[in-house]
């Protein structure tokens, strides 16, 4: 996890699975592409994670180059995440995630 840059011989599968990896961080990246969106505001989207692991996973998002930190210098400080222009690239991948998660669940549903 955070390390894509270290691995130039990778699989390529690999390293997006690296990169993405985590129980939170595709997630985080769906919320994100949706819109610029604030710390406590991700924390609400995502009710069961700590703020711990928010904050890492959003460092190592971010150190993969995925999303960016803007912080306003303000009182308490305003701090917000959005996608890079290659975070930005990942949305039709995440498009197409949602949809057959959206078929499955049909198929699913079926037999519950």
């Amino acid at each position: 996890m955070g390390n894509a840059p270290d691995t130039p011989k990778q699989c390529p599968m690999s390293t997006a699975i690296n990169i993405l990896s985590g129980k939170w961080k595709i997630s985080i990246v769906w919320y994100l592409s949706r819109r610029t969106t604030r710390f406590n505001e991700l924390q609400r989207k995502l009710p069961n994670i700590t703020q711990k692991t928010l904050t890492l996973q959003l460092r190592e998002l971010e150190k993969d180059g995925i999303i960016k930190r803007k912080v306003y210098p303000e009182v308490p400080p305003k701090v917000e995440y959005s996608l890079t222009e290659l975070g930005e690239s990942i949305k039709p991948i995440l498009k197409a995630m949602c949809s057959w998660g959206k078929k499955y669940k049909k198929v699913y549903d079926v037999y519950e």
